[in-house]
């Protein structure tokens, strides 16, 4: 029988990412960077993608100086031949990659009746399709070393309709995202690849509160919590999806809204 010491080493060892190289999309700000430093305080190595270099490069050098290798990518996760650069650029830094966080996203408010169709297909290929084409790049590489780990944002937006704000083309978006992170857990789960999504609620990131004065008297008290979430709460579902903690889960959503989807 192990002694209460070795338990307590061997649950860390669950969570230890030393070695482990990671991509994370939309990680210069917002939940984004706060799931980049998680990765890094476990050990994994991290490629910081984004379109805005100057906030991306400011949490390279917060990675670097935890001791971790970092480095700063320019991509726009809707256009494949950014993506494909994105992946050689993280082949010839670190050699492999172990681990992909589709997080990258963006939100707008019109009524469907009111939307411009390019409105509608800018959050669609953003939201939607630059996490297939990252998944898909990624993926590809993840098949060849038999090894890999896939962790898509979501929204509870994907699971209900959001009140009071008009939004049904990023909630048709998240609820792409959670179909798609089950098909590619279904079709990945031979070569070793976990495939699995985050579904956060309202959180304090930028976003959140560029909205609230507008709409936050009506979101609190759908909230069983009765607070809007703070970012850095992500921290810990992100590196539990992303180390051996949770080596038997794939294809799952993990929600965490404050309990405002349990209505």
């Amino acid at each position: 029988m192990l002694n209460k010491k070795e338990e307590i080493m061997q649950m860390k060892e669950l969570f230890n990412l030393e070695g482990e190289n990671a991509i994370v999309t939309g990680a210069s700000q917002g939940l984004g960077k706060e799931m980049a430093i998680a990765l890094a305080e476990v050990g994994a190595n991290i490629a910081v993608v984004d379109i805005n270099k100057e906030k991306g490069e400011e949490v390279v050098a917060e990675i670097k100086n935890m001791g971790r290798e970092s480095l700063f990518i320019k991509c726009d996760v809707s256009s494949e031949k950014d993506v494909e650069n994105m992946v050689k650029e993280v082949k010839n830094k670190f050699g492999k990659i172990d681990i992909l966080v589709n997080n990258a996203g963006i939100v707008s408010n019109f009524s469907a009746e009111e939307m411009d169709l390019k409105e509608w297909e800018k959050v669609i290929d953003i939201d939607l399709t630059g996490v297939f084409i990252c998944a898909q790049k990624v993926g590809r590489e993840m098949i060849k070393q038999k090894k890999g780990v896939i962790v898509n944002i979501a929204s509870m937006s994907g699971i209900i309709v959001n009140n009071p704000q008009p939004q049904c083309h990023y909630n048709t978006a998240k609820a792409g995202v959670i179909m798609l992170t089950k098909s590619l857990a279904a079709e990945w789960a031979k070569y070793n690849i976990r495939v699995n999504a985050i579904a956060p609620g309202y959180m304090g990131t930028d976003m959140v509160k560029r909205a609230f004065p507008k709409y936050g008297q009506n979101w609190i008290p759908l909230i069983p919590m009765g607070r809007i979430g703070e970012p850095y709460e992500i921290k810990g579902p992100v590196v539990f999806l992303c180390s051996r903690a949770s080596s038997y889960i794939t294809g799952s959503v993990l929600v965490m809204d404050g309990g405002y989807t349990v209505w």
